[in-house]
């Protein structure tokens, strides 16, 4: 891991330069144009050709140190770049990735570097540079997950991740988190032939739910629906999101409960349940809209002792495919509680 009194940069407001990595860099001009009332300064560099040399002089320096002071993780050599902000900054940083690039293509080494030039209180770039572009994306999405709100722009171009990120390396989060995802992005992946012990597939998560269940047709949920010698409480319910059903069509009658809360509404001990779940004998039958997540969703019920609910095979698409209604009248009753609530409600 870099010294973190190297990596972090500082100003001084007596000095007309600037040392990183123990290159001197002219500071660019600032221009205050007449009648300023505010806002940022406009910053004047020197020429590109004046700067090229020193900019590639000081990247070359910055690498030389870096692949040095860099980790191992499992065969990937990894490090975090923090370097000075200045005019041409995101320029900088590329220069920095292409002598990378340079540097380590020849030993044929897994690399990943992310590169950062911390701008304080305005958006500061941020470049990922890796040996392969899976390698990047990877750390890339790492770093989203690490700076929520704060990634303005993000792009995966040319085999490098880039974004801007608000307020870098204001706090000591900012550093370590960048570390941490060129840490857990280096990690190899593992062999999905070769799950952990104990863990299933969704397929057979998907077989074993199924097989607790008495799954039924479009046509068996609507029959169901409208016999009233029926001793249970018999309801459809649809757990799609509502943008599906905004897509897709809906079935008026059947009761909308979207998946994210579909146990707290069933469970006859919770608090926040329906008021048609008070008891366990309820007939819940569950559709999405191809059968998938409801299979998933009926099992769960099972395992909240609601052992009548079951899924409509096929879903919102079979029902549609059957011709069936769009709208439904529920007509099956079942004995009263009498007001009671028959199962306690946890407080």
């Amino acid at each position: 891991m870099s010294n973190p009194s190297r990596s972090r940069w500082t100003s001084s407001s007596s000095s007309r330069t600037t040392t990183s990595y123990g290159e001197v860099i002219a500071r660019p001009e600032v221009v205050i144009p007449a009648g300023y009332a505010g806002g940022p300064p406009t910053l004047r560099s020197p020429s590109p050709d004046v700067l090229t040399p020193v900019r590639e002089q000081v990247a070359q320096t910055i690498v030389l140190r870096s692949t040095r002071e860099a980790e191992t993780v499992e065969g990937t050599k990894v490090g975090v770049i923090l370097t000075l902000p200045y005019a041409s900054g995101e320029e900088f940083l590329n220069t920095v990735a292409s002598e990378l690039k340079r540097v380590m293509m020849p030993k044929q080494q897994s690399y990943l570097f992310i590169l950062a030039l911390p701008t304080n209180g305005l958006l500061s770039p941020v470049l990922i540079c890796a040996s392969s572009e899976e390698l990047a994306e990877r750390a890339g999405m790492l770093v989203k997950s690490k700076f929520l709100n704060r990634v303005d722009r993000y792009d995966l171009r040319h085999g490098r991740w880039g974004a801007l990120i608000r307020d870098l390396c204001t706090t000591n989060y900012d550093e370590a988190a960048l570390w941490d995802a060129a840490r857990k992005a280096a990690r190899a992946p593992l062999d999905p032939l070769n799950p952990p012990p104990g863990s299933r597939s969704i397929s057979q998560i998907l077989e074993h739910a199924r097989a607790r269940l008495q799954r039924i047709t479009p046509q068996q949920a609507l029959d169901e629906l409208q016999d009233n010698t029926l001793s249970w409480p018999v309801v459809l319910v649809d757990i799609r999101p509502e943008a599906q059903r905004r897509e897709f069509g809906s079935i008026t009658g059947a009761l909308v409960v979207e998946r994210n809360v579909l146990e707290w509404r069933f469970d006859p001990r919770c608090a926040y349940r329906l008021p048609m779940a008070d008891r366990y004998d309820i007939r819940v039958i569950v559709f999405c809209q191809e059968s998938y997540t409801s299979s998933l969703a009926a099992a769960s019920l099972h395992d909240l002792g609601l052992l009548n609910a079951t899924d409509m095979i096929g879903g919102y698409a079979a029902w549609k495919e059957a011709g069936l209604p769009d709208e439904v009248e529920v007509s099956s009753t079942a004995p009263p509680t009498d007001g009671r609530i028959s199962v306690p409600v946890e407080s």
